[in-house]
Formats: structure tokens, sequence, C-alpha cells
């Protein structure tokens, strides 16, 4: 039972590190632009890109969800990209944080086979 409850928090965990990246992204696009035009467009089109691609080949109910090892590695690259994009705007205690918690997550998912 308890392992049930760790598995259930591995899980949301999960979706909790999704949102940060997508907000990750986000944040770095509002930053990287040299004017209001292409600050709103990265800000709002990179992580709308990133959900269209996770919901299509990650989300876990998608019917062209892809399988492993691809779909790890397309977890490396999401997640990746969320740590990068807190490191370009100079938030490094916070990408390491959200990488420490990244590779435990997927620690557990592989080891669950979540």
């Amino acid at each position: 039972m308890l392992l049930s409850a760790f598995k259930n928090v591995n899980l949301a965990l999960a979706f909790l590190l999704e949102l940060a990246a997508w907000g990750a992204l986000g944040y770095w696009g509002f930053q990287a632009g040299s004017n209001t035009f292409t600050s709103t467009v990265l800000g709002l089109g990179t992580p709308l890109l990133a959900i269209v691609v996770w919901a299509v080949f990650g989300a876990p109910r998608s019917q062209r969800r892809l399988p492993n090892p691809w779909l790890m590695l397309l977890r490396a690259v999401f997640f990746g990209s969320g740590v990068v994009a807190l490191f370009a705007t100079n938030q490094f205690g916070l990408a390491i944080i959200f990488a420490l918690l990244v590779i435990l997550n997927l620690i557990l998912i592989t080891v669950w086979q979540q």
C-alpha cells in the first residue's frame, strides 16, 4: 500500500514537472525576445510547440505515444529543454533543482515501469 502511494506521488510529480517545463520554456521565450513581438511569439509559441509534441507523442493516453526507448528519449529532450531554458535565463538554482527532480522522476518511472 505504501509503495502504491509513492507511485502515485511520482506520477503527480511527473505532471508537475511537465507544467514546470512548459513554464520554463515560456519564461525563456519572453526573456529571449529582442522586442515585444518576438518576446510574445517565443514566450507563447515555444511552450505551445512543446505541448503539442508532448500531447501527440508523450501523453499517457495518446494513440501515437512512442514506445520505449523513444519515449524515454523524448522525456529527456523535453525535460532537458526546460533545464536549458532555466540555465539560459540565469535561473541556475532552479535549473539544478529541476534537473535533480527530473532525474529522480525518470529513474522511478523506469524502475516502477510507469
